[in-house]
């Protein structure tokens, strides 16, 4: 029940990090239902640490029918850990196409001038994950705000983060980061849902050694000798 507790804790805090790490790349991909994944497990989380308080007053009073509840509560939180596995492999395996789906628009809607929440998004993109463009620096030439600004350069967000004087321009392209940044948030976004996956498959290990506890003091229990009443003489002994 202790380590329930702690499970549930760290499933909340998985989920949490799911949430905010997707919050700097919702630009990239649109379908909401990718996050399904990390809020079932925030709702096994929580669900978990009542399931964990259940266990110990039934456990403490070796209440059979807590007991049975508990177990059976277990096995249904249980089951939807096995779905979020599931649902974890399926979204894993759609990022890709989301983020090529979107990441050209994105791309070309980029302002630098007034930046948007958008363009906001793509600057954090690449300087977090030290990359530039789609597929390369290159791919800047084909953007409107390249084509209106007329400077032959690309967003300072591409310049190496160990240089000072970088412009962005492309006439120094050693200046800027080589790698495209749509590998590196499909690789990224695929990495967070794996620590979903992860993180239900540890914890329905968890439950399955909660169940089997639960199963072994109920088996004791109903092996217990059963309180017998003693007549003589009239009275209870």
């Amino acid at each position: 029940n202790c380590l329930l507790q702690a499970a549930a804790g760290i499933l909340c805090y998985v989920g949490a990090y799911v949430f905010i790490t997707y919050d700097d790349y919702d630009h990239f991909f649109e379908d909401v239902y990718t996050l399904i994944p990390a809020v079932v497990i925030i709702a096994v989380g929580t669900l978990l640490f009542i399931i964990g308080l259940i266990g110990c007053c039934a456990t403490i009073r070796e209440s059979r029918c807590g007991l049975a509840t508990f177990v059976i509560i277990l096995l249904l939180v249980f089951i939807t850990e096995v779905v979020v596995v599931v649902l974890g492999y399926i979204y894993r395996a759609k990022v890709e196409d989301e983020v090529d789906h979107s990441i050209q628009k994105v791309y070309n809607g980029y302002n630098g001038t007034n930046p948007d929440a958008a363009s906001r998004a793509i600057d954090y993109v690449q300087r977090q994950l030290r990359c530039c463009g789609i597929h390369n620096y290159s791919d800047w030439e084909n953007t409107v705000w390249f084509k209106q600004t007329k400077n032959n350069s690309v967003p300072l967000s591409c310049c190496k983060a160990a240089l000072s004087n970088c412009t962005g321009s492309l006439t120094r392209p050693m200046d800027l980061y080589s790698e495209g940044c749509e590998a590196l948030v499909v690789k990224k976004l695929q990495e967070i849902m794996m620590y979903v996956i992860w993180a239900a498959l540890a914890f329905a290990a968890i439950q399955l050694l909660g169940m089997l506890c639960a199963c072994i003091v109920l088996c004791r229990r109903s092996r217990d000798p059963a309180y017998e009443l003693l007549i003589t003489g009239g009275t209870y002994a």
